[in-house]
């Protein structure tokens, strides 16, 4: 039978791994065994897709990240070059910590920017948005837009992944789709048109 997804010649897949159709693996990545890809993911240069990790559909890996046992991403989640997440709290060379990973689950449409750190156990709400270099040591809000070391909330994105401006009467429109958000007890509500 015929594979339904593309891996560069020097990519690993292991015996047990589950790739959707449509994926794309590159370069020198090793997608380990137990661990599940959605359809049509895009799994960039030097990355490592560790045992148990589920990606939904449309997931996109950029170069050098490292998705460790613990971590599961709905669909068209964007993991930027070079983030980092990690599943152990207080790790120690000397102490196997192996059972007691911590979980991380990234929500739909939420991105993760290059550099940027996700420390275990704190979940990503849909369509949050993560900045370059940010550290995230707290739980995120589905559509909040977080930066700096601790990262900390500075606004609100849209599921285009634009910033909200948010009127006097807490409604703001997203500049390329339109859709309409309203800001309600430190919430976002769609607003249906």
């Amino acid at each position: 039978m015929e594979k339904e997804y593309f891996a560069h010649p020097t990519a690993v897949i292991d015996e047990g791994a589950q790739i959707g159709k449509g994926t794309k693996i590159w370069h020198f990545s090793h997608i380990m065994p137990q661990a599940v890809l959605g359809e049509k993911c895009n799994i960039g240069q030097n990355v490592v897709v560790s045992p148990e990790v589920v990606l939904g559909r449309n997931v996109k890996v950029q170069n050098n990240v490292s998705i460790y046992t613990g971590v599961s991403c709905d669909d068209d989640v964007f993991l930027g070059p070079s983030m980092v997440f990690t599943n152990v709290s207080n790790p120690r060379s000397g102490v196997n910590r192996r059972n007691a990973y911590e979980k991380t689950h990234v929500g739909k449409g939420a991105t993760i920017g290059a550099n940027a750190t996700i420390v275990c156990g704190h979940d990503i709400g849909e369509y949050a948005f993560i900045g370059a270099g940010a550290v995230v040591t707290k739980t995120v809000k589905p559509y909040a837009l977080l930066v700096g070391n601790p990262a900390r909330q500075i606004g609100w994105m849209s599921q285009y992944g634009h910033r909200l401006h948010f009127n006097e009467n807490q409604e703001a429109r997203c500049p390329e789709s339109g859709q309409g958000y309203k800001l309600n007890e430190d919430q976002i509500e769609l607003i249906l048109d």
